[in-house]
């Protein structure tokens, strides 16, 4: 009997991962440049708070850092066309940004003329401006306020005018902390012939206080049941946890045939220090060589 070693393929959450980082994490994500690859995708989320002004240098910040910048833009929160423009045109000369993340955004009421991310879309000012490839929202738990047919018509127009407009499309999924509900939305994702890659939202490590409250916020499910498989204690709110069971379950059920293309974004809600170490011990236990005996 001899021994002989092979690769083995299953589903990593290492491959091409993205992660967010906000205007005010750019120190943090310098601390942590030398621990991600150069090129990763980094998402600058639009935040109600924030300057166009603090948007741009960040995201100049992220293109100078050696990562790929992918600013969201939010449709409900631009006040008119000469502020979409704005941010447009500074993308683009500052960073030479080629790829959003289009939303509709938080608010109840839009501040000007665009509804939600289809009424962006259909502009055709994104390609007009040097982008490439627009990345929408999934929600594999559904959405607090629409419901699941409201959400599939969504992305089949966004998906099909950008098609219509010769642009990549992706999909940026919400976090969650369990893996069927995301497994059985993927693959009906992928029944109804939508073919592009998906990006699986993960929560980074955090103590369980933030989570819950970045899950009330965002209509994330968070059952008591869950939530102990995931390595939390009710009962230490102050509890810490990172998202290696939630990232094993996915490893052992995504096929490729069934799934289609998935990667991993990661929601750095314990900060991007926590995260980049988490991701440090994420690539010492996976081993990508497995023996297998021959004889």
């Amino acid at each position: 009997m001899s021994e002989l070693t092979t690769s083995t393929r299953r589903w990593s959450c290492l491959d091409r991962f993205s992660l967010e980082a906000t205007a005010r994490d750019m120190p943090a994500l310098a601390q942590a440049a030398p621990e991600l690859a150069p090129g990763t995708v980094v998402a600058i989320p639009f935040l109600p708070g924030e300057t166009d002004t603090a948007r741009l240098e960040a995201t100049s910040r992220v293109r100078a850092l050696g990562f790929t910048p992918m600013p969201h833009l939010a449709a409900r929160h631009l006040p008119s066309r000469a502020a979409l423009l704005h941010l447009l045109e500074g993308w683009r000369a500052g960073a030479g940004v080629e790829r959003l993340l289009v939303l509709a955004g938080d608010r109840a009421d839009p501040r000007g003329p665009y509804q939600d991310a289809l009424s962006l879309i259909e502009t055709g000012l994104l390609a007009a401006h040097g982008i490439r490839q627009v990345v929408i929202s999934g929600y594999p738990e559904g959405h607090p306020r629409l419901s699941d047919a409201c959400l599939t018509r969504a992305m089949r127009d966004k998906l099909t005018t950008l098609a219509a407009q010769g642009l990549a499309a992706e999909i940026a999924t919400q976090f969650g902390f369990s893996a069927p509900p995301v497994l059985a939305w993927l693959a009906a994702l992928r029944m109804a012939g939508v073919e592009v890659p998906v990006r699986l939202g993960l929560p980074g490590p955090a103590n369980m206080r933030t989570l819950l409250r970045f899950a009330a916020l965002c209509g994330v499910s968070a059952s008591a049941s869950v939530l102990a498989r995931y390595g939390f204690s009710l009962n230490r709110l102050r509890s810490h946890a990172g998202p290696q069971w939630l990232v094993r379950q996915l490893a052992d059920e995504l096929t490729p045939e069934r799934h289609g293309e998935v990667l991993a974004h990661f929601y750095p809600f314990g900060g991007i220090a926590n995260l980049t170490g988490w991701l440090a011990h994420q690539r010492f236990i996976e081993f990508p060589l497995a023996k297998t005996h021959v004889s």
